[in-house]
């Protein structure tokens, strides 16, 4: 009996010691790509930086599902430093990651989301152009929030006047060093600053003038610029200021990269300045700007 015993207490032993081993075994196995969210936030503060943040549109969406959790888990696993999503405000006022007025384009439903319930919203799946539809249904912000904490900058494009709710939400459930409110409604992110003064944000300036009002207005980390002045003036400028300077790619710049005219398009966007990219194919811009050493 005694030895039978010694047989299992031995057993026990290498049993413990293989789960170990495989736990670090799966451990080694996490993209050395991922995510590092300690050295993207020092990124974010340093506005001289040569490394470029690169962020994903809704999400890494392509062959996925927009403002999804799914295309939220594919962002970090790729290593993408922010993620962008949209938020508004169903009927019975729950906050929920939606792009249109309407959930007809990314759903299996149709209605405006501000006329439906969660629970209506919910009975619902998301789908991707071209009708592939997911098991996944429209998530919450809570929801979000949970899953990117600790993990993953945020930009949250506010498409909802439910500010107080955006506020609770990131303040209780998120990390409020790790998300910043975007918006060009500067009447908006005054809002933000009057409910958390210490809230981050990302105004946006369609003119050399309109960022220095932003400046001297929010004293942002970051401000948002279109290609019509991203000049050298207001690189110099923001800069100076130690702000990082957001500007796109969507669209036909996006299009560029997708048939390998991609180091071209970012040559033009950085040249004066510009140090933190948006999107639609966060995989692609990554690979061009690791192998030109411009990102971490």
């Amino acid at each position: 009996m005694k030895i039978t015993k010694y047989i299992i207490v031995l057993l026990v032993f290498i049993l413990e010691i293989s789960c170990v081993k495989e736990k670090e075994v799966s451990v080694a196995k996490l993209p050395k790509t991922a995510t590092n969210i300690t050295k993207t936030l020092n990124e974010f503060k340093n506005a001289n930086s040569k490394n470029v943040l690169v962020a994903a549109h809704r999400g890494a969406h392509m062959g996925n599902f927009e403002n999804s959790i799914a295309s939220t888990l594919k962002s970090i696993e790729l290593g993408v430093d922010i993620i962008e999503v949209d938020v508004k405000t169903t009927k019975d006022g729950y906050l929920v990651l939606m792009h249109d007025n309407t959930i007809d384009r990314t759903t299996t439903g149709s209605g405006k989301v501000e006329d439906l319930t969660l629970a209506e919203i919910k009975a619902f799946k998301l789908k991707a152009p071209y009708g592939r539809v997911s098991k996944e249904s429209v998530p919450t912000f809570k929801e979000f929030l949970k899953v990117v904490k600790g993990k993953i900058m945020v930009d949250v494009d506010m498409k909802t006047d439910n500010v107080d709710g955006l506020v609770k939400a990131v303040n209780k459930y998120g990390n409020k060093d790790e998300v910043f409110y975007f918006d060009n409604d500067y009447h908006q992110l005054d809002s933000i600053k009057s409910l958390d003064e210490s809230a981050q944000l990302m105004p946006r300036a369609y003119s050399l003038q309109m960022a220095d009002s932003a400046m001297v207005k929010f004293g942002p980390k970051v401000i948002h610029i279109d290609s019509d002045f991203n000049t050298k003036e207001t690189g110099d400028f923001l800069k100076e200021n130690n702000a990082r300077i957001w500007i796109n790619t969507l669209g036909e710049k996006d299009a560029e990269i997708r048939y390998g005219n991609g180091e071209k398009v970012i040559e033009e966007l950085i040249k004066n300045g510009a140090n933190i990219i948006q999107t639609d194919e966060p995989e692609m811009l990554l690979e061009l700007l690791r192998s030109k050493g411009l990102h971490h």
